[in-house]
């Protein structure tokens, strides 16, 4: 299937450039990159808008909470934020900011927003489990030599490639 009027980086490029951004990242904040923590700020924020007596109480909940910064002022949600705004700025520039949802004829629109959706909630929950996301746990694990961060990516791409063949009638 020939792709005509899409204007993609290089690949080789684009990975290059990440890496000078993980590289950059490591040197000016002492961190790699992640976003998983970026929601986690999300979450406790608003349940302590919703209710901060109960936010307070929580053990969980609580230990985001001390201190004299908002959760919303980390780094990490700048990060998200950034990433998101880059995001929208380069589908600009490049033609491809547009509003649509991109679906295999064989399912319908209802379907692929809930499978979006259950995939999201899954990986989020995974995130959590595995105490961060690929960014965090993969990516920047590798860039410092980290055996965890190599089992973590070949984890993430391994069970990737034995659950496409079950998915993959719902793309193909």
């Amino acid at each position: 299937m020939e792709m005509k009027g899409n204007k993609y980086m290089n690949p080789y490029l684009a990975g290059l450039m990440l890496g000078i951004v993980l590289l950059a990242s490591f040197y000016l904040t002492g961190r790699g990159l992640g976003a998983s923590g970026a929601m986690k700020s999300v979450v406790v924020s608003g349940v302590s808008t919703v209710s901060s007596e109960y936010a307070k109480n929580s053990h969980f909940y609580s230990k985001y909470l001390g201190g004299e910064y908002s959760p919303m002022k980390t780094w990490l949600v700048l990060e998200v934020l950034g990433v998101l705004i880059g995001g929208f700025i380069s589908g600009a520039i490049s033609g491809r900011l547009k509003f649509k949802l991109e679906k295999s004829p064989k399912i319908t629109g209802r379907k692929r927003i809930w499978l979006a959706i259950i995939g999201g909630a899954l990986f989020g929950f995974g995130s959590q489990l595995g105490r961060g996301c690929t960014s965090g746990a993969a990516l920047s694990g590798m860039a410092v030599m980290s055996l965890a961060g190599y089992v973590t990516m070949m984890a993430i791409f391994g069970t990737a490639f034995a659950l496409a063949y079950f998915f993959r009638k719902n793309w193909i």
